[in-house]
């Protein structure tokens, strides 16, 4: 998955056509490159890493194909709900997890992208979202709520 960062991390390429080129290639090089290292394992093993991840080897095999940004969504969407994703993984790790795996397997990304780059997210998420009851618990925790500088 991807690395979860405070909102204010400076992104590592700039704007416009290069920066998003860029990104592009380190997705799709990271995607690849977990796609074949699961492929280069027997059953036994991947077995084993998804029991360690509480999660089937079908799920395992899934998220890697999916590539680490698969549940980027669902990162963009507590930060714009004002929830702290960094805060969410330290005090709710499986439930984290859990919210992640939906994310990756969501069929509504498109939607979910749109809203946010037209900032209708908040009204509107809980249409498709399949997380949208647990955002909608953690939004007043005054634990998980990001600082508002």
């Amino acid at each position: 998955m991807t690395e979860i960062t405070r909102p204010h991390a400076a992104a590592p390429h700039g704007p416009g056509f290069a920066g998003r080129f860029l990104r592009w290639c380190a997705k799709a090089y990271n995607a690849a490159t977990e796609a074949d290292v699961i492929a280069t394992m027997d059953e036994r093993m991947i077995s084993e890493i998804a029991r360690d991840c509480s999660i089937s080897p079908q799920e395992l095999v899934r998220m890697a194909r999916a590539g680490p940004e698969a549940a980027d969504e669902m990162l963009a969407l507590m930060r714009y709900l004002g929830i702290d994703p960094v805060e969410v993984l330290l005090q709710h790790p499986v439930l984290f997890r859990d919210m992640q795996l939906r994310c990756a397997k969501c069929s509504a990304k498109s939607r979910c992208r749109r809203d946010l780059s037209n900032s209708n997210a908040a009204a509107e998420f809980s249409h498709y979202c399949s997380n949208s009851d647990e955002l909608n618990a953690m939004r007043p925790l005054p634990g998980v709520i990001l600082d508002q500088l």
